[in-house]
């Protein structure tokens, strides 16, 4: 790709962005239209693409904006008033630009006359402006700052804390609780922590008791996480134990500054020296440390923990500044992609590594081999976080749909959101926006009532959708919830008798009757219109879930509304997997699905006379033969396994052969002769270069519930 090329990549990559900053923008916009933060964010939008598109020679881009920009510029300066007939304009307008730069790529075509009758609505709509209107450009309330933890990543990369923590545990730790250096590891989970042992309470050797803890810590902490996280760490330690937590240094102080204190002022404040002793040694040509540990005032240990926390906050003011120029750098998506399969090949050849030292005796190579596998996981876990954006790029998408949609159904519609910083990998992201789209329409179409019939049932006139992510385990759920009418229980029986998918007798749970909304051609509308009525969507919604590997339930309560859940992988390419063994074969169970593995005999299987349940704990667990389902020949062991798993909130059981323990699993998509095998979502290759399967839990949970469930009511 030639200079040119690249940099006109660059402009429709930054295009893009601005184009989904200025559509959020707009929408917050038309909800406070007098905020002047928010119109001069849709001004700065509007100038930048204008200006970098007339730089790269795409002046009918260029041009188109200029009207754009100049009501704007009139609403800055109070001359005409943001009102609804401008945000639709800008709105539609933006659409339109959206598919200018996608026209430089051959991705899309522009529809002129489209584009014209935009351009003269805006002409028209600056004629009209001659009168200031009051009010206009005001400044906007004070808004709260939320907590850290909802800002964008790049954002809270920037903004940070930095503790100075002293531990000193009791005498008979080791004996009254768990071992000390649990508790470290536990902090270096919340950020960049140094700890420092300090010895200077260790007796003579034959005086040492090893029961008792003689060992103290200085630890430096940077974190983002916030005071109450950290204080979390000791909270069952803190009350016999001597803890000191100070901030010593916070993003706010290193925009001023990058120096630090120096180290003798350190030693003050931790009180290992008093400031006498300081000013006494403070005359002399040697270094401040080397006289303090020659006069025996302080340890080197000390000395050397002082120094190191110096370090530490030097070296974060000074990242911090470099951040803030350039806080995030742009790779486009393929080469992460191209990452992303390397560190799966490597994840292979790291398996196939550790098995060839686990067959050989050789001491050098065990550890090089545990070395390679601590290095793999690391670039692993860093890989995949780079891949991992916020779902609330596509919530943005989804106001825009709310707002168009329940404006041509004469309905209204408000979405709040919750999680939107909520973190899923890209490809993750962007298969689930259709389903989403599917949702939401769903929703304002057949949920939510006109205002008129929401008042006859006590209800505000405004409708709400509310859009959560939250992770959970290996997990992100996404729900969907709506207050509107909830689902019909006897129109979609009678739609499904009518259809010919149920019998007229059949009798069903109603988590069974409301999975009927995702059977293709069935629909409760009683006309079709251009959003509903075809029985076309929410078929297609379960089957991209269940492609993503995920799930989804439904719940809804007449007359209050329906709550549609998406239980999503956070990733598709690597994920830790539970490995069992039938017969010769290998097959993967994805871990954030297992709940527990038990052993069962065949005898406690007779117990139940042929029927295929488990008491576990005294609940009822239905579960399948994988041998049987999968058709592999031989005879099972005396004693063979059972994997619990957990299903749309279900308990399922599988049974194995054997049970070999966790593997971190590289995903492979299945050949075009098994793409279609039931039962199956991928494959990988493990460490002797056997192939294992890769179990699709949601599938064989179906057919082992169906076929149970049946039997409990026959």
């Amino acid at each position: 790709m030639e200079e040119t090329d690249k940099l006109k990549e660059a402009f429709r990559e930054e295009a893009r962005e601005l184009l989904t900053e200025l559509e959020t923008s707009l929408l917050d916009l038309e909800k406070s239209p007098q905020d002047a933060e928010l119109i001069g964010g849709v001004f700065r939008s509007l100038h930048t693409i204008k200006g970098s598109s007339a730089m790269f020679g795409f002046d009918n881009i260029a041009s188109f904006i200029h009207e754009l920009e100049s009501a704007f510029d009139l609403v800055r300066k109070n001359k005409v008033s943001a009102n609804k007939e401008l945000v639709d304009l800008t709105l539609g307008a933006r659409d339109t630009i959206c598919a200018m730069v996608n026209a430089v790529q051959g991705v899309e075509e522009v529809d002129a006359t489209r584009a014209a009758e935009i351009t003269l609505a805006l002409q028209q709509f600056l004629n009209g402006a001659d009168e200031p209107k009051e009010q206009i450009g005001k400044p906007a309330p004070v808004r709260a700052s939320g907590d850290i933890q909802d800002q964008p990543a790049a954002k809270r990369e920037l903004e940070y804390s930095i503790y100075r923590i002293r531990f000193r545990p009791p005498l008979n730790a080791l004996q009254s609780f768990a071992n000390p250096l649990g508790l470290l590891h536990d902090l270096r989970q919340l950020g960049d922590c140094l700890a420092m042992a300090q010895v200077d309470l260790l007796p003579a050797l034959e005086e040492i008791d090893p029961k008792n803890c003689y060992t103290y810590w200085d630890i430096v902490l940077t974190t983002n996480r916030g005071i109450n996280a950290v204080k979390d760490i000791f909270i069952f330690v803190e009350a016999d134990s001597e803890l000191k937590i100070e901030m010593i240094d916070d993003s706010e102080k290193a925009r001023h500054e990058t120096s630090y204190k120096r180290l003798g002022e350190i030693l003050v404040e931790r009180g290992d020296l008093a400031r006498e002793q300081l000013e006494n040694v403070l005359g002399s040509q040697k270094k401040i440390g080397e006289l303090l540990v020659a006069t025996h005032l302080v340890s080197g240990n000390q000395v050397q923990s002082a120094l190191a926390e110096q370090q530490q906050v030097r070296e974060t003011r000074q990242k911090r500044q470099v951040m803030e120029s350039a806080a995030s750098v742009r790779v486009p998506s393929d080469k992460l992609d191209r990452l992303v399969d390397l560190v799966g090949e490597l994840v292979t050849v790291q398996a196939l590594l550790s098995q060839a030292a686990t067959s050989h005796s050789d001491t050098k190579l065990h550890t090089i081999a545990e070395e390679v596998e601590r290095l793999t996981e690391e670039l692993r876990n860093n890989t995949m976080s780079i891949r991992m954006l916020p779902i609330g790029t596509t919530f943005n998408k989804l106001s825009r749909l709310v707002r168009d949609l329940s404006n041509e159904l004469g309905k209204e519609v408000e979405m709040t959101t919750e999680g939107a910083d909520t973190e899923l990998d890209k490809t993750v992201i962007e298969r689930l926006n259709d389903p989403l789209v599917h949702l939401i329409r769903n929703c304002i179409s057949h949920g939510i009532e006109a205002p008129g019939e929401r008042i006859r049932k006590g209800k505000p006139p405004q409708g709400r959708i509310h859009l959560s992510a939250v992770h959970s385990g290996g997990q992100v759920i996404v729900q969907v919830r709506d207050d509107g009418a909830g689902l019909d229980r006897a129109a979609i029986q009678a739609r499904a008798v009518e259809r010919g998918i149920l019998a007229p007798d059949t009798e069903l749970t109603e988590k069974e009757l409301f999975a009927l909304i995702f059977r293709q051609g069935l629909t409760t509308a009683a006309s079709i219109t251009s959003v509903s009525g075809r029985g076309v969507g929410m078929d297609v919604v379960k089957n991209a879930v269940e492609a993503l590997r995920g799930s989804i339930e439904v719940s809804s309560s007449g007359g209050e509304g329906t709550s549609i859940t998406l239980k999503l992988p956070l990733t598709l390419a690597i994920i830790d997997g539970l490995l069992v063994k039938l017969g010769a074969q290998h097959f993967i169970f994805p871990l954030a699905a297992v709940e527990e593995c038990l052993e069962m005999s065949h005898e406690l299987a007779e117990n139940f006379h042929g029927r295929q349940f488990l008491n576990v704990r005294e609940r009822v667990v239905p579960y399948i033969h994988l041998r049987d389902f999968f058709m592999i020949p031989g005879e099972p062991p005396p004693i063979e396994q059972v994997v619990i798993t957990e299903v749309d909130g279900y308990m399922i059981g599988f049974v194995v052969d054997h049970v070999i323990g966790e593997h971190q699993t590289v995903i492979k998509a299945l050949g075009r002769v098994y793409k279609n095998a039931r039962g199956l979502s991928g494959a990988t290759i493990l460490g002797d270069g056997t192939l294992a399967l890769i179990v699709d839990i949601p599938t064989l949970a179906y057919s082992v519930e169906r076929r149970e469930l049946n039997a409990t009511y026959n």
